[in-house]
């Protein structure tokens, strides 16, 4: 029964069937036609059973397997490999169905190549998922035709393997690169010059030209008896709170991710750039009740919790209920600490309901409040109307767009920072953002 689960006739076999049925055909008409037809129906019976032979004389003619990260990262490109080696003495024709995660849409993923003896060969593809979970692989199908190419012989490996998709991980460990290399003002990371100076003491040194005159330590110059300077480091293990609503407002989808998944990826990233920074990273999750604390630490293991956290969190449909965290917040955060309000405001009536408890929160820590602001209007601003229905989308798109404005301006009166930006610059406008305070000394 598995022989027969596996052998498939391929086209080329139909194409000779073909040609033999309108030889038969042509034999009505020439009768010294119908030796030769049958001589040609035996060739074809005979290749077929030697492709047959050839084919499953070996258990193992095709070895294959899926090369997949143990973990995917989502809104970024994943590259996944597939190996195949020809166990075969003969070269073998290879087609590879794919068979990826439902949630990629992707029903035609093949390939084809030939394989020689005893070689190997690596396919490289690209996966880009856009929403965070588990997601389920296929199996990795391999049809390997024969000699002749009349029958192929399928194979299956790697068939029911489960891979988790976390937040973008390979955006972090780029940007950390970057820092490492200084290149970070290559992707929008502004250099901002420190204001003022450092408070926090880091030790003692000589003095040479350029140094700060107002630096200079009189005591230990006179027991030197040379100049010497104090010198000073940022502040450090300073709290930065990640606040992510996870309410309905936050469900909004653009290019395939909801906004909510930008802003977990945009947490991950400051999070990082703050532990980097020798600040502690912390996280509150919320929407109609407070779903996650995770208090602010700057140790090793962190960053991994932080990564843990942020991979189970979802979205659901209820109003989040911002009094409730102001109560967390002021219950929690007993140390005065930068928080990051990840959320959502379409209309000024919508922002005015919350000023309250966000003004509260502004009097006890330094809060920075993330919205969003919909790039797809400009297609609309930029477009001139043609009729009465698409005067109508330009008016409400320019409402929309001034009332984002007008929240920015009236935060701002309250001593509420912000950042309004397009969806795709979240992480690269947060980060600039929470250098900003650190170069200002304001946390």
């Amino acid at each position: 029964m598995r022989f027969f689960k596996s052998l498939y006739l391929s086209d080329r076999f139909f194409i000779a069937l073909i040609v033999c049925v309108l030889g038969l055909f042509a034999c009505f008409i020439f009768d010294n036609f119908f030796f030769i037809m049958l001589i040609i129906l035996g060739v074809v019976g005979v290749f077929l059973l030697l492709d047959m032979f050839t084919l499953f004389r070996q258990s193992k003619g095709i070895i294959a397997s899926r090369n997949c990260p143990e973990r995917l990262s989502n809104g970024d490109m994943n590259t996944i490999s597939l190996s195949i080696t020809n166990k075969y003495p003969f070269r073998a024709g290879i087609k590879i169905i794919e068979e990826v995660p439902f949630q990629f849409q992707k029903r035609n993923l093949m390939f084809k190549t030939s394989l020689g003896v005893n070689s190997s060969e690596t396919l490289y593809y690209d996966l880009r998922p856009t929403e965070r979970g588990v997601y389920k692989f296929g199996a990795v199908n391999i049809y390997a035709s024969g000699l002749f190419g009349l029958v192929t012989r399928r194979y299956i490996f790697d068939e029911g393997k489960d891979i988790a998709v976390y937040p973008s991980f390979i955006e972090m460990h780029k940007y950390e690169l970057l820092a490492a290399s200084h290149r970070l003002t290559d992707y929008g990371v502004k250099k901002i010059r420190r204001i003022g100076h450092a408070t926090e003491f880091d030790h003692i040194k000589h003095y040479v030209m350029g140094d700060d005159p107002r630096t200079i330590n009189y005591k230990a110059t006179a027991r030197m008896n040379q100049l010497m300077v104090n010198t000073y480091q940022e502040e450090k293990s300073q709290p930065v709170y990640c606040l992510i609503d996870k309410g309905r407002t936050m469900k909004m989808p653009f290019n395939e991710m909801t906004l909510l998944d930008y802003a977990i990826n945009s947490t991950l990233m400051v999070c990082s750039t703050a532990l980097n920074k020798g600040d502690k990273a912390g996280l509150i999750t919320f929407s109609k009740d407070i779903d996650e604390i995770l208090p602010a630490d700057k140790q090793r293991r962190q960053r991994n919790k932080i990564l843990e956290t942020l991979y189970a969190q979802k979205t659901d449909f209820k109003e989040s209920d911002y009094e409730r965290l102001y109560a967390t917040v002021r219950r929690k955060l007993s140390q005065r600490s930068l928080i990051i309000l990840y959320t959502n405001f379409e209309t000024v009536n919508g922002m005015r309901r919350q000023l309250k408890y966000l003004s509260h929160m502004a009097k006890d820590h330094l809060v920075l409040v993330c919205f969003f602001l919909n790039s797809e209007f400009n297609e609309v601003l930029e477009t001139p109307p043609t009729n009465l229905e698409e005067t109508f989308r330009k008016g409400m798109a320019e409402k929309l767009w001034n009332d984002k404005y007008l929240i920015v301006k009236e935060l701002n009166r309250y001593g509420i920072y912000t950042i309004l930006s397009k969806p795709e610059n979240l992480t690269i406008d947060s980060i600039n953002k929470y250098l900003e305070f650190k170069a200002r000394g304001l946390i």
